[in-house]
């Protein structure tokens, strides 16, 4: 496989690397090197890179794998918690600022989840993948990508609830 090749597989789902690679580190700096790493991971994987059915699944499964490591490594005390919250630029500073705040929450909340309902939304909802690719990249049947989802959605959904029936608390 040439580096052109290797370019046009690759750098359509470099985004989504790079987001779940966010989601479990937190830290944008943090994010961005791990996603250089699975990219030069990938190149190093060039040669054999046809025999895989999904290219891209492939890729989300090592991220995450990378990720649960750093996590676990003695590293992880080095990671840095930086949140980066997203707004539309077009609208108005009220407008921005809620959005800001909700996004800041529903980031918050899903940080507590445990980590396969945090993988499950982040792959559903956040990186809209089918049920089929989440349970081939977790490892899990599509009944429990279903029933992580629902238990995520389901939380995050009461604390948010919580969170604007008592104010910031």
């Amino acid at each position: 496989m040439q580096q052109s090749e290797f370019l046009n597989v690759v750098m359509p789902f470099k985004d989504k690397l790079f987001r779940l690679a966010k989601r479990l580190l937190v830290s944008t700096q943090e994010a961005e090197d791990a996603t250089q790493e699975i990219l030069l991971k990938l190149w190093s994987k060039k040669k054999v890179m046809d025999s895989y059915n999904n290219v891209e699944a492939f890729a989300m499964t090592m991220t995450k794998n990378f990720c649960l490591d750093r996590l676990k490594s003695k590293q992880a005390n080095n990671l840095k918690l930086v949140h980066s919250n997203y707004a539309e630029e077009n609208s108005g500073l009220q407008k921005q600022l809620e959005a800001k705040d909700s996004v800041g929450w529903v980031q918050r909340i899903m940080e507590e989840l445990p980590e396969q309902q945090k993988l499950v939304l982040q792959l559903r909802d956040v990186e809209e993948y089918d049920f089929d690719e989440i349970s081939q990249m977790l490892d899990m049947q599509p009944t429990a990508v279903r029933v992580a989802l629902s238990r995520a959605r389901k939380a995050v959904r009461e604390k948010l609830v919580q969170k604007h029936r008592y104010g910031i608390g």
